[in-house]
């Protein structure tokens, strides 16, 4: 059986070295003056997606998991934040709080009955939970039905940080970002990242070894529904409404579609993909063109061209290049 100081020592080979630590450092400082060129609006809605995309990533790059049905946690933490912000009147960091708690225990629900089966099936299962609480959500009175929650104020941060400011909101997010993306990484890079990607790689192997598969996989369930939570309540906070789009599979969709395009079993690949698709998206609004076919024809060329995604396919090329060279 492996050990787990073998674990720690491949953990400890994983920390940044210090050319990614000077990357890490000059994306920081590029998100901190990038509101003085581009609209914080879209620069905080890149980052929610990114964070759910990489969320999203967290089980399927990681955990060999595909699930249909993560808008289930952004849309439902989305739900939770709003209603917490207009109804319960909370500070917003205690609102979000709340949606993650309430993407946790969702995710825990869901989670319990998916790992139960495997491949096709278990992202079926997903699906179908997930088109039952969309249904949930156009039911009950809490909601609101097809309008949504809306008409509620972003509150202040702790009591004392004024979130109407658009440009003080977009450093908290980017605040919050950053820190979760850091976080996803430390799991991946951690002994339980390693079982995890060992799982992925040869279930029987692991089973075999001695470990919990099945605890693992609803650990990683879990978490992603988690961090999917708070890019809900994130975006929730950031457009002051949270509607039944939130929940529907076509959101569920668009996560699979950005971490795919980006690349799959990378930190950066889902960031990329989610802002590719959220830039096209923003572009193409006042186009008039169909935004789903750009979408899907963004998708063939990245299958026809970046077979990995975009960023695994520069990460497969590059030291190739290198090589011959």
């Amino acid at each position: 059986m492996i050990k787990a100081e073998d674990f720690e020592t491949v953990a400890e080979t994983t920390r940044p070295h210090r050319m990614q630590r000077i990357v890490v450092v000059a994306l920081i400082a590029v998100l901190m003056v990038l509101p003085l060129w581009v609209y914080p609006v879209l620069l905080m809605k890149l980052m929610c997606f990114a964070l759910f995309a990489s969320a999203f990533n967290l089980l399927l790059g990681y955990g060999g998991l595909l699930s249909f049905g993560h808008a289930a946690f952004f849309g439902g933490a989305a739900y939770v934040t709003a209603h917490a912000l207009k109804v319960w009147e909370l500070t917003p960091e205690l609102a979000i709080l709340a949606g993650v708690v309430a993407a946790l225990v969702l995710g825990l629900g869901i989670g319990l009955l998916a790992i139960r089966r495997q491949g096709i099936y278990f992202a079926m299962v997903t699906l179908a939970l997930a088109q039952m609480f969309y249904f949930f959500c156009l039911q009950v009175p809490f909601t609101e039905g097809e309008d949504g929650i809306q008409g509620f104020s972003r509150g202040h941060l702790f009591g004392l940080i004024d979130l109407s400011d658009s440009t003080v909101l977009y450093y908290v997010v980017a605040a919050v970002f950053v820190a979760s993306v850091f976080a996803i990484w430390r799991i991946v890079h951690s002994p339980y990242g390693m079982i995890l990607q060992a799982i992925r790689e040869n279930e029987q192997r692991a089973i075999s070894l001695g470990y919990s598969v099945q605890r693992y996989k609803l650990g990683a369930f879990v978490m992603s529904a988690g961090f999917a939570g708070l890019a809900g309540g994130l975006k929730a906070l950031l457009f002051q409404f949270a509607t039944l789009t939130d929940v529907n599979w076509h959101m569920s969709g668009e996560v699979i579609l950005m971490t795919l395009i980006g690349g799959i079993g990378s930190i950066a690949g889902p960031i990329v993909g989610a802002a590719l698709v959220v830039s096209l998206q923003n572009y193409l609004a006042t186009t008039g063109f169909p935004v789903t076919t750009a979408l899907g024809a963004t998708f063939i060329l990245c299958v026809l061209l970046f077979r990995r995604g975009i960023v695994g396919e520069l990460r497969h090329r590059l030291p190739a290049a290198r090589s011959k060279k």
